[in-house]
């Protein structure tokens, strides 16, 4: 075993990787946080998802052998960024892996948000038959703003398309038929949906503020399958309850849970699918297993892994 690199993997990866690792790996899965608290300080190649952030940083600090560490979380806003950094691990995230589900989400708030979907759901439980539908908006032919050009951006714009929807993507790095970081702002009023897919750094932290909101069109929806991190929250609602905007999709708020009783449940055309985006299919440990063994073979020739995180940067 001496000559072996040791891969310490959280349960529900190593089942799927059983058989199917190199000969040059030790694999070795945990199946308790105290089991990866045992076991991170042997880990040369570690994937340490924990659902709790808090144990999880723990380990990461104790794997001090650590040199590459992959995780299915495309946020990467809660790990240990700077003792990675000082200790020069690589760190690979889950970039991509949801995005699929993720852009179907948007499409579907969307959707829901046009024609007023949640009313009829009400209405069915009301046993209560609608004499004409609550929302009348068609896709077709509007506008959408996507800040944020990554898997998921772009996998909502290909969506949108179909829908004759006019796109536009903000993107950090130029890019044809996208606009740059600085440019968006003073846009925000041609639109008919804002639609966040952005990572939560400090660049991003409230992204969405007054401002923005008073920018946008008053029938405009936001929509945020982001995190809740990027706007400002209390703006959000201010706006919502004044009737300042038409309506916002949320996929994710501050804090998580949203405890029972906070006024963003009953803020007016409002719709909040508790984080779910991520979550709505199967395949996802599938993916990131198949995206893992690749990366392997790369590691052992010595080739860049990804998607690779700029510890710098947060995404």
């Amino acid at each position: 075993m001496a000559d072996k690199t040791v891969v310490v993997v959280n349960a529900l990866a190593a089942p799927l990787l059983e058989g199917r690792v190199p000969e040059w790996v030790d694999l070795r899965g945990f199946t308790s946080t105290e089991h990866l608290m045992e076991l991170a300080p042997l880990a040369e190649i570690g994937w340490f998802d924990l659902y709790r952030k808090e144990p999880m940083i723990e380990a990461i600090t104790r794997a001090t052998r650590l040199r590459w560490l992959n995780s299915v979380y495309a946020g990467v806003e809660s790990f240990p960024l700077d003792v990675m950094a000082a200790r020069g691990v690589v760190l690979t995230n889950g970039a991509g892996i949801n995005a699929i589900t993720i852009a179907e989400y948007v499409v579907m708030g969307m959707l829901t948000m046009a024609k007023g979907f949640a009313h009829v759901v009400r209405a069915q439980d009301r046993e209560e038959w609608l004499q004409d539908s609550p929302g009348k908006q068609e896709l077709h032919g509007s506008r959408a703003l996507i800040v944020g050009g990554g898997e998921i951006g772009g996998r909502v714009a290909r969506m949108l398309a179909g829908f004759d929807v006019e796109v536009t993507t903000v993107r950090r790095r130029p890019a044809p038929g996208c606009i740059g970081p600085d440019d968006w702002r003073g846009r925000l009023g041609e639109f008919d949906w804002v639609i966040l897919a952005v990572p939560a750094t400090p660049a991003t932290q409230g992204m969405i503020g007054a401002h923005e909101i008073a920018a946008m069109k008053p029938t405009a929806v936001l929509i945020n399958v982001a995190r809740g991190s990027v706007v400002d929250q209390d703006a959000l609602l201010a706006a919502l309850d004044a009737r300042r905007l038409g309506g916002a999709f949320l996929d994710v708020c501050t804090p998580e849970p949203l405890p029972p009783g906070h006024p963003l449940w009953h803020a007016p055309n409002t719709q909040i699918t508790m984080h779910l985006s991520g979550h709505a299919q199967t395949a996802m440990f599938r993916r990131a297993v198949e995206r893992f063994l690749v990366n392997l073979e790369r590691w052992h020739h010595g080739e860049p892994v990804a998607p690779m995180v700029d510890l710098t940067l947060g995404y």
